[in-house]
C-alpha cells in the first residue's frame, strides 16, 4: 500500500512510505531512500541526513526530534577540542619551561659580569715607542701617496682611442690633480705623526693636561658606568694618579635569586643579605682592579690609588650615608703579577696597602682614604 504522510516541523516535509510490515518502512524523498522502524509515537529513521530519532504522545500534537549522526559529530568534534587544548597547554608548558631557562640563564650572566670587570683591559700604550718612532716619510722626499700617483702618471699609455678624440692631455690633467691630492694626504699623514710623537712627549713629561687628554679621548670606563658606576680621576704627580668609584649596588647587585626547580620552572627568592653583601663584595673589588688596569695600561705612571664610594646604613642614625668604602692604592708592578682570570677580587686587596671594613652580614663600612701623600709622592 502506498501512504502518504504530511511531516510536521520548520517549513514544508513530503514524502512517500512504503510499508514494509513490521513497522519497518521504506521512504523516498528527493534527497534519497531511507528506512526507518518503530511504532506510533516513536521511530527511529535511517537516510540520507544520517540517523534520527523521534518521539511523540499520539493526538497531542507534540514531538522531540534528534539526530544521532549530528550527535556523534560533535563528540567527534569536543574530543578534537580537547586534544587541542591539551596541545595548546603543552605548547604553554614548553614555552614557560624554556622561558624559565632563559632569564635563569641571564641571571647567570649578570653574576658573572657583575664579578669579572677586571678580566678586561685596554691595550697598554707605549709612549716611549711613539716618542721615538720614525716619520712615516722624510720631509722634503716624496710621501708613499706620491709615489704611488707619480707612478701612474710614468706608466701611463695613450691608446689610440685618446689620440684620436683628443683626449690625451684631458688624461694627464687627471694623473696631474691626483698627484696634487696625493700630496696633501701624505702632508696629513706626517703632520698627524708630528702631533703625536710631541703628545707622547706631553705625557712622559707628565703633563697634567696631556694625561687628562688621554683619559677623555680613551674612554676607557664605558663599560663600568654602563653598569651604573662612575669614574672620575684627579692628577696628582708625574707618577701617582687618584681615581674615585661611584658604586651604585642598588642598581647592579640584583635583589633576587633565580634558579630552576626540579620540574624546571622558575623559582624567584628575596636574595639572602649574606649574599648580596659577597657579591657587592667582589663587584667593588674588581671594579677598583679594572680601574687601576686602564690607567697603568694608558698612562706611564707607579702608583694608582682607587677610592670606591658607596651606601652605608649608619646605625646610630638610621639612614645611608655615602663615602669611602675601599681604599687600594696599587703599584704597576705588583698588579701586573696577578693572574686576573682565577684571582678572587676580595682575597686579591691583601697585595696591596688597602683601607677595608667589611663584614658578610652587616657588609660595607665606612673607612678613611689612604693618603696619596704617602703613596704617591716619593
Amino acid at each position: 500500500m502506498l501512504e502518504e504522510e504530511g511531516g510536521k516541523g520548520m517549513g514544508f516535509n513530503f514524502r512517500k512510505s512504503i510499508k514494509l510490515g513490521g513497522g519497518v518502512r521504506l521512504n523516498l524523498s528527493k534527497r534519497g531512500v531511507g528506512v526507518s522502524a518503530g511504532f506510533k509515537g516513536f521511530r527511529v529513521g535511517v537516510g540520507p541526513r544520517g540517523t534520527r530519532v523521534t518521539a511523540g504522545i499520539p493526538g497531542t500534537g507534540l514531538s522531540y526530534s534528534k539526530s544521532l549522526t549530528g550527535s556523534r559529530k560533535r563528540r567527534v568534534a569536543e574530543q578534537r577540542r580537547r586534544e587541542l587544548a591539551t596541545l595548546q597547554r603543552e605548547q604553554y608548558k614548553m614555552a614557560e619551561l624554556e622561558r624559565a631557562r632563559f632569564e635563569v640563564e641571564l641571571f647567570g650572566n649578570l653574576l658573572e659580569v657583575i664579578t669579572s670587570v677586571h678580566k678586561d683591559c685596554s691595550e697598554p700604550y707605549d709612549w716611549n715607542q711613539i716618542k721615538t718612532s720614525s716619520p712615516p716619510f722624510k720631509e722634503g722626499e716624496p710621501g708613499p701617496n706620491e709615489q704611488v700617483a707619480k707612478t701612474k702618471l710614468d706608466q701611463f699609455k695613450p691608446t689610440w682611442r685618446d689620440r684620436l678624440f683628443g683626449r690625451v692631455e684631458i688624461r694627464k690633467k687627471v694623473f696631474l690633480e691626483e698627484i696634487d691630492q696625493a700630496k696633501a694626504e701624505d702632508k696629513r699623514l706626517l703632520e698627524e705623526w708630528q702631533s703625536l710623537v710631541s703628545f707622547a712627549g706631553k705625557v712622559l713629561n707628565g703633563e697634567k693636561t696631556a694625561y687628562l687628554q688621554v683619559i677623555e679621548q680613551f674612554a676607557p670606563f664605558d663599560e663600568i658606568e654602563e653598569l651604573g658606576s662612575s669614574v672620575k680621576v684627579t692628577f696628582i704627580n708625574l707618577k701617582c694618579l687618584e681615581a674615585s668609584v661611584d658604586v651604585q649596588s642598588h642598581e647592579v647587585i640584583p635583589s633576587e635569586v633565580k634558579s630552576l626547580t626540579k620540574t624546571g620552572k622558575l623559582s624567584i627568592r628575596e636574595m639572602p643579605k649574606t649574599k648580596f653583601n659577597e657579591l657587592y663584595q667582589d663587584y667593588v673589588c674588581s671594579c677598583v682592579i679594572r680601574v687601576a688596569r686602564e690607567l697603568f695600561a694608558l698612562l706611564p705612571v707607579e702608583q694608582v690609588i682607587v677610592n670606591a664610594l658607596g651606601e652605608v646604613l649608619n646605625t646610630k642614625t638610621g639612614h645611608t650615608e655615602e663615602g669611602p668604602i675601599l681604599s687600594v692604592a696599587f703599584q704597576r708592578e705588583t698588579l701586573e703579577k696577578l693572574n686576573f682570570d682565577d684571582i678572587d677580587c676580595s682575597d686579591s686587596m691583601a697585595n696591596f696597602p688597602h683601607n677595608m671594613k667589611f663584614k658578610k652580614v652587616k657588609g660595607f663600612e665606612l673607612i678613611e682614604k689612604i693618603s696619596p701623600i704617602e703613596y704617591g709622592k716619593r
